[in-house]
């Protein structure tokens, strides 16, 4: 059967996008019912943050394994057991008791869940030229977003009709059917049986590029370049603040504006709304900049630019007496960290050859998630003190200028990388 062209490689972005999806939806549920379960287990501010902190730990560990693994293994294959992984440890949230098994079952979790995005970045990375990624990557991204947009709403209703058990029961048996699609579509475009030649030669359209550096290539070799700490710095000060409006932006609206669980869907819906919207537009923006003869650097550099700017309002949040203008100010700033994110993991697929791209997307996620493991104990500690999110939206506000400091200093040229990896670094 004959496909139009392109229609391969975004039918895969469709996969992608919904297990970013499913993804957000099953680490999102306990956000979501965390008022419910700590009145109902009794848990303090403190408690809830070392459960986060249990996550994010794993998360870290497991950006570096899986990275390798799905360069090792494969996208498919490695993505297949990823998912099989977390959605068996989202069920088994509803069957935790205490602080420790939740928090167990958030590691598992967590090992399972690092394997999204160096799975969709690598994909992207076989099935689309460079020109393409930056658009593809935001759409997928998106899928985070619509996790977080239709969690509130599935979470709530489960937990209202049954119990907040079966909400992670549910949600967590979602990947199991999007794990039969995957198997039975996904391929790496030389091997796929219905693939036109047309699209093939687009796809492989810039791949020469890639080439110059894919023999020879060792895992601690990534360290060697100067692009790799540029990228790992960056991501050390923002990655926790998206964490943090997943996490806590539930409990910020219950305790700043007295909401609900079924009071906060709306507010909750608008923030994500908004935000999936950030990541298809700053991909969008980042191609429309190359399209108009701008080089990839400038393209991706100034659209990260302007994501940074569009954070800064989260600094007068404490002044805001609307729940609205609260609410749009998050929204703003969530939409600004996907299209930041959008860039910045196309970044890696600019700089790295295709069979380091898992690799290095799960080794610069490593001190990002590190960061969030301390962040989230450390705001739960300050919330336990001071009872007021003042200073954390302060400091979240005034991270990404840091981060876009950090790439025009360290990262002058955002180009492929004209040496094999095994050499030592050069500036």
């Amino acid at each position: 059967m004959r496909q139009n062209n392109g229609s391969y490689r975004w039918r895969i972005v469709a996969l992608l996008f919904f297990a970013t999806t499913i993804n957000y939806i099953d680490r999102q549920v306990i956000g979501i019912l965390k008022p419910v379960i700590a009145e109902d287990l009794g848990w303090t501010e403190a408690d809830y943050g070392y459960i986060v902190s249990a996550f994010q730990v794993a998360y870290a560990i497991g950006m570096v394994a899986t990275g390798w693994f799905l360069d090792k293994v494969g996208t498919k294959v490695g993505y297949s057991i990823a998912i099989v992984v977390w959605s068996i440890a989202g069920i088994g949230h509803a069957f935790a008791r205490s602080v420790f098994s939740f928090g167990l079952a958030r590691f598992v979790l967590g090992i399972g869940e690092s394997a999204n995005f160096p799975a969709c970045i690598k994909a992207v990375s076989e099935w689309f030229p460079k020109k393409d990624r930056a658009l593809a990557t935001g759409w997928f991204n998106s899928g985070a977003s619509i996790g977080a947009i239709v969690g509130p709403m599935a979470v709530a209703g489960i937990a209202t009709l049954l119990s907040w058990r079966w909400a992670f029961i549910i949600t967590g048996a979602l990947g199991f059917v999007w794990l039969v699609l995957w198997r039975l579509q996904y391929e790496a475009p030389q091997r796929h049986k219905k693939l036109l030649a047309e699209e093939l030669r687009y796809i492989m359209s810039d791949n020469g590029s890639d080439e110059t550096c894919s023999n020879g290539m060792r895992w601690g070799s990534l360290f060697r370049f100067k692009q790799t700490y540029a990228i790992i710095g960056a991501r050390l000060v923002t990655d926790w603040v998206w964490w943090f409006f997943l996490f806590w932006t539930p409990d910020y609206l219950h305790k700043m504006f007295n909401l609900n669980l079924s009071e906060s869907i709306i507010p909750l819906i608008i923030i994500y709304t908004v935000s999936s919207v950030g990541g298809i537009g700053g991909g969008l923006m980042a191609s429309k900049f190359i399209a108009m003869g701008k080089s990839i650097g400038f393209a991706r550099k100034k659209t990260i630019l302007i994501c940074a700017l569009m954070v800064l309002p989260l600094s007068l949040i404490s002044r805001v007496d609307s729940i609205w203008i609260a609410v749009m100010i998050i929204a703003f700033a969530a939409a600004a960290h996907q299209g930041w994110a959008a860039n910045m993991y196309t970044t890696i697929s600019d700089i790295y050859p295709k069979n380091a791209v898992g690799s290095m997307v799960g080794l610069s996620g490593v001190l990002g998630s590190v960061m969030s493991a301390f962040a989230a104990a450390l705001v739960g500690w300050i919330l336990q003190l001071t009872h007021s999110y003042e200073f954390i939206f302060m400091v979240a506000s005034c991270t990404y200028m840091v981060a876009w400091l950090i790439f025009e200093i360290f990262l002058k040229k955002i180009e492929p990388l004209h040496q094999p990896l095994h050499q030592p670094l050069q500036n």
